[in-house]
């Protein structure tokens, strides 16, 4: 199987290093990286990604418009956040959810199960 592409939409700099590592340590790529809404929607539409891991608030803007974008490609994603699940509008609270801060394990039980492995 190829190495997954992952999109990492997190609008803290130490947050997103951080991610970005943990990923590649967990044998994925990182294909595309946003910091805000607008580099987010834009690698959203036209990043060649497998999944994309999402802080729900970024920069005090929700993400959903991000997430509607992914969704309309048929790309999965994960959502990050302090707030857990009751954060998420109705229609995304069965997607996969990792509340801040998780561990590196976590984020691999939720990579694999996202990616069907």
């Amino acid at each position: 199987m190829p190495t997954p592409r992952l999109m990492i939409v997190e609008d803290e700099y130490l947050i997103r290093l951080l991610l970005e590592d943990m990923v590649v340590e967990l044998g994925c790529s990182v294909g595309a990286v946003a910091a805000n809404l607008t580099e987010g929607k834009e690698a959203a539409e036209k990043a060649e990604i497998d999944l994309a891991i999402l802080d729900v608030n970024i920069d005090g803007e929700q993400v959903f418009p991000i997430a509607d974008i992914l969704k309309g490609r048929g790309i999965p994603f994960i959502f990050i956040t302090g707030y857990g699940t009751r954060g998420l509008p109705e229609h995304y609270r069965q997607t996969p959810t990792l509340q801040k801060p998780f561990q590196m394990e976590d984020l691999k039980t939720t990579l694999a199960r996202t990616l069907g492995n």
